[in-house]
């Protein structure tokens, strides 16, 4: 299965536990919108965070959202591969695993 559908099918998935859990959902949106609002990191910054901290605890479906989001927000590869080599040293071997589907994920989403 490649990214884009992995991707498509968790959003699937958010969208059934949006009708499962209301309320836990429209908290955890709430959350999302006020750490967007903020003024202190732009966009590309957090996702950048985000994307390491998604890297170093190993959830593959937060990093495929973290490296769309990231593209969205205008990053370059280089940059992602900063954030790569980052999460790598904060995690070792398994972030490398992990960043090795983020950089895939990047380079299938690029693709078109």
């Amino acid at each position: 299965m490649g990214y884009r559908a992995k991707i498509d099918g968790m959003r699937g998935e958010l969208r059934a536990m949006n009708k499962a859990i209301p309320e836990v959902m429209k908290g955890f949106g709430a959350l999302s919108q006020a750490v967007d609002a903020g003024p202190a990191l732009e966009a590309k910054t957090r996702e950048m965070v985000a994307l390491g901290m998604a890297i170093v605890q190993r959830c593959e479906p937060c990093i495929l959202f973290h490296v769309e989001a990231l593209m969205k927000a205008g990053a370059s590869r280089e940059e992602l591969a900063g954030v790569l080599a980052m999460a790598i040293q904060m995690s070792g071997g398994p972030g490398m695993m992990y960043a090795g589907h983020a950089l895939a994920c990047w380079d299938e989403l690029a693709a078109g």
